[in-house]
């Protein structure tokens, strides 16, 4: 059995922004995936806002939603902590 992390962020500026997957991570059980998912919340850089002012970490089912404020726009990513069946 095996746990993801999986990342998920928006990309592009404007009209231009698409929601994409950017990393996924593989660990022997859940807690470690856990650990690390909220690690993440805390740590990952997103490609956008090249400039974070700030970050809001909410909790939610499965994972993480992560608000990221840049100097001109807000950005945000999702962190899913999910098992490969």
């Amino acid at each position: 059995m095996t746990w993801c992390v999986v990342v998920e962020e928006q990309r592009g500026t404007g009209d231009g922004r698409t929601w994409s997957l950017s990393e996924t991570f593989s660990f022997p059980d859940q807690e470690a995936a856990e650990a690390e998912a909220l690690r993440l919340a805390r740590e990952y850089q997103p490609a956008y806002p090249w400039s974070p002012k700030s970050r809001r970490v909410l909790r939610a089912a499965g994972g993480y939603l992560v608000i990221v404020d840049g100097r001109t726009s807000t950005f945000h990513f999702r962190l899913t902590v999910a098992e490969e069946i």
